[in-house]
């Protein structure tokens, strides 16, 4: 089977704190690793109560130093936040301790709203205009070829840490096509334009140093449980989160229910499942049919996934079970 990876978020539940979604994190590293996870990526996220990922490079450093070969990485870091210049040295850092086992994804969306973009960045805008050119100046950076240039990153330089294109909407498609670098697809909350983005990726790809062919990893929910009415009550805590997301509600994860009656309206429930059509929920038996038929269609080289159970040990048994039934 295809190589299984993780993305988290270190998400925050009620009655919890940070400090504790981190040290989850941290474990779940650890368990993925030793279930044969290939990648663990963290993603970045601002001005969210219930996420504890915004220093997204410190918590790779906190991971990787946790474990010894899975891959960490990000999923992504939001590049127009940034100067290239210092994600060069962050995820060159990371690289130089961490020979070997790093990745920089990287996409444009702001990972947050557009108030707290703004106090971020002020000119982000005209950053993801540039959004192209500005992968390519941190692809320089962690370049041997840089040498003679007048600004430098070290550590960096010379580390070629692997960069990955991250996008939910055809726009990804062309930029990731065009570079020739491998693509993630954020299936797991803008499902929409999967196909046409994908469509166009392998269309339009170029030859690159860092790849010869298209590299695609899409990226989906799964909550795997003994039975299929187990993960079902299971994913109402997703439900939930997905819920504040349309309604702009970043409370902590809560707890599941025994029925989302009463708890959101048709609006709601109907924006809630467009945005949660690439799901997989049920027993490792049902997860597997399904998602078997997702990799068919998709004909994904990689598959993330990422799992929201309000309960830590819950969520770890959820990906055993995945990887037993996918490996």
């Amino acid at each position: 089977m295809i190589p299984l990876s993780i993305l988290d978020l270190a998400v925050v539940t009620e009655g919890s704190s940070a400090r504790v979604a981190i040290q989850n994190s941290r474990l779940l590293a650890q368990k993925a690793e030793a279930l044969g996870y290939h990648r663990f990526w963290m993603a970045e996220h601002h001005n969210m109560e219930n996420i504890a990922s915004s220093a997204t490079s410190v918590l790779l450093g906190h991971i990787a130093d946790a474990t010894e070969k899975i891959r960490v990485g990000s999923g992504g870091i939001m590049l127009p936040n940034h100067s290239p210049l210092i994600i060069a040295e962050q995820f060159g850092t990371l690289a130089t301790i961490y020979p070997g086992r790093v990745d920089l994804g990287l996409g444009r969306a702001p990972g947050t709203d557009q108030i707290t973009a703004n106090a971020i960045r002020s000119d982000r805008m005209q950053q993801v205009q540039q959004f192209p050119q500005i992968v390519q100046q941190l692809q320089k950076y962690l370049s041997k070829d840089n040498s003679t240039s007048k600004v430098r990153a070290f550590p960096g330089e010379g580390t070629e840490v692997p960069i990955w294109i991250l996008g939910s909407s055809t726009d990804s498609a062309f930029v990731a096509a065009e570079l020739g670098l491998p693509y993630a697809f954020a299936s797991h909350f803008a499902p929409q334009q999967l196909f046409p983005a994908l469509r166009i990726y392998r269309e339009r790809f170029k030859a690159s140093d860092q790849l010869d062919q298209p590299r695609f990893m899409p990226c989906v929910n799964v909550i795997a449980a003994d039975t299929d009415e187990e993960a079902d009550y299971l994913s109402t805590s997703m439900l939930q989160m997905f819920m504040g997301v349309v309604t702009g509600d970043r409370s902590p994860m809560k707890p599941p229910v025994d029925s989302m009656v009463g708890i959101w309206n048709e609006h709601t429930k109907y924006a809630v499942n467009q945005m949660l059509a690439c799901s997989f929920i049920g027993s490792a038996e049902s997860v597997k049919e399904e998602l078997t038929n997702f990799l068919d269609q998709t004909k994904a080289d990689e598959l993330m996934v990422s799992t929201y159970i309000f309960d830590h040990n819950q969520r770890v048994k959820s990906y055993k079970l995945l990887a037993d039934v996918m490996g």
